[in-house]
């Protein structure tokens, strides 16, 4: 008997793409306080692909959509080869009113890997939406001691 596949990954699988972003470490932290673009058709999702090396970092965003809804979810695979069917859900698909309110949130990076946004409108079936994002990055402070020098 297989096993029931979450949401999540049965998008990423079978549901229509409209636009993809990847980046990395270094991307983002250029990024400074500018707000990103990203256009999601109807019927379709978007991602916005997190390239990880090491553990450490909290990765933090923000978004609002226009002109209604969508629907948001963070998902981890160990690697850009890692079969979609072992990908963890971190972030269940959850509906935003992103349109009346700016979403915040933020994620421990605890495994180096490959972590994905997915805002997705497959439930819209003719409203296009346009989803305005930031994203940074907070690393953890390492004490060296150098105070008591």
């Amino acid at each position: 008997i297989r096993a029931l596949q979450d949401a999540e990954i049965c998008l990423l699988k079978s549901g229509e793409l409209t636009l993809a972003s990847h980046f990395t470490v270094e991307d983002i932290s250029g990024f400074g306080d500018g707000s990103r673009e990203l256009f999601v058709k109807s019927n379709c999702y978007s991602t916005v692909h997190i390239s990880m090396r090491s553990a450490g970092p909290t990765v933090c965003w923000t978004f609002t959509s226009e002109p209604k809804s969508i629907s948001f979810s963070v998902v981890f695979r160990d690697g850009v080869d890692t079969p979609l069917e072992q990908a963890k859900v971190l972030i269940p698909l959850t509906r935003c009113n992103s349109h009346k309110e700016t979403i915040q949130g933020e994620m421990k990076v605890r495994n180096p890997g490959e972590y994905t946004l997915i805002f997705d409108n497959s439930f819209s079936r003719f409203i296009s939406k346009r989803v305005l994002y930031q994203l940074s990055l907070d690393r953890p402070v390492v004490y060296d001691g150098s105070d008591f020098l």
